[in-house]
């Protein structure tokens, strides 16, 4: 008669997560609050950050034990990009999709940029704009971190009308939840973001969606867990355990509608993104255009082939600073040795 091993206990149990208010925060605030962690031996604290460098720094630093982090974030970290490298891991993919690309309502309505089937559609309104305004004023956009598929997402959507994104509009990095405010100021002129600040921009009159990340890279891995190499060493167990909390966490999010609405409470919960999110009734997830994925098949497992198009684009950084992107190290962040061990997939 065969039986099943158990799982080795972890070796920490508190530990403390970082995440930034988005809805792709959802698998932490779901395995918290529903249980999850609890389940698998861990107290786990979720700290709430406001900037992706401020949480970066706390988790190279060992003040956080991992955190929500960008999909690109890891390698950058690892390869020295924007601070001291540091060695680090993406266990489990969070999220694909959920990006949204909003202009403010002034410039949507003197362009003509407007969301359809087609991206480029609206981006060749822009350019056929800015041509027209013939330098008169570049527009300002945000992204919300230099290395991050938003970053990319928006030079791509750009080059899609010819923009030169160097010397047509400005682009800034804005932490996500300054976006909108910052949009109803009049102090940018549009964002690229995670939800839910597109939605919560267009709510407030303050800004229409024109394209999605879902069109530009459809199905792309968003955020993922974030842990330092040295800390997947030395608390394997600890780590397997975060993983299989978070998994359960999307198979309880698939299964019944009633569960979407339970996770959109907690996440409009103070601690978590509380009055953000009052304008979504659920988390709308796989609806068109934004198609944010948090659970069905393969959604949560990495590999280096899903980093494939974000990588492109820190390859090129590299190269431009006379360095090359070391594929070992691509590999390293992203293996799915660990999610498949831990899961038995």
């Amino acid at each position: 008669m065969s039986t099943t091993a158990m799982p080795p206990s972890p070796e920490l149990e508190r530990l403390t997560l970082g995440f930034i208010p988005l809805l792709d925060a959802a698998l932490l605030i779901i395995a918290r609050e529903r249980g999850f962690f609890a389940e698998q031996g861990l107290e786990v604290s979720l700290s709430r950050e406001n900037a992706w460098s401020t949480l970066r720094d706390k988790v190279a630093a060992g003040l956080l034990d991992g955190a929500q982090m960008l999909a690109p974030l890891p390698l950058a970290m690892s390869l020295g990009l924007g601070r001291a490298p540091c060695d680090a891991r993406a266990p489990i993919i969070l999220s694909r999709n959920g990006n949204t690309l909003t202009l403010s309502e002034t410039l949507c309505r003197d362009s003509g940029a407007a969301l359809g089937e087609d991206p480029a559609m609206g981006a060749r309104a822009l350019g056929d704009w800015l041509r027209r305004q013939a330098g008169e004023r570049r527009p300002r956009l945000a992204m919300v971190y230099p290395f991050s598929c938003q970053h990319y997402l928006l030079r791509e959507w750009l080059s899609l009308a010819g923009i030169d994104a160097e010397r047509e509009v400005e682009l800034i990095a804005l932490p996500p939840p300054r976006m909108v405010e910052a949009l109803q100021e009049g102090r940018i002129d549009g964002f690229c973001a995670g939800e839910p600040w597109g939605t919560l921009a267009r709510h407030r009159g303050a800004g229409r969606l024109v394209a999605t990340g879902a069109q530009l890279w459809p199905d792309h891995p968003e955020k993922v867990l974030g842990v330092t190499g040295s800390w997947a060493r030395r608390y394997p167990a600890t780590q397997a355990a975060l993983i299989r909390a978070l998994e359960r966490a999307s198979t309880w999010l698939a299964e019944s509608p009633e569960h979407g609405r339970r996770a959109r409470d907690w996440l409009a919960l103070p601690p978590y993104l509380d009055r953000s999110i009052c304008h979504l009734d659920g988390l709308g997830l796989d609806r068109a255009p934004i198609h944010q994925r948090l659970h069905g098949e393969g959604v949560l497992r990495p590999s280096p082939a899903t980093a494939g198009r974000f990588a492109e684009h820190i390859g090129r950084h590299m190269r431009d600073h006379g360095r090359t992107l070391d594929l070992h190290t691509l590999e390293e962040c992203y293996s799915p040795v660990h999610f498949d061990a831990a899961t038995h997939h």
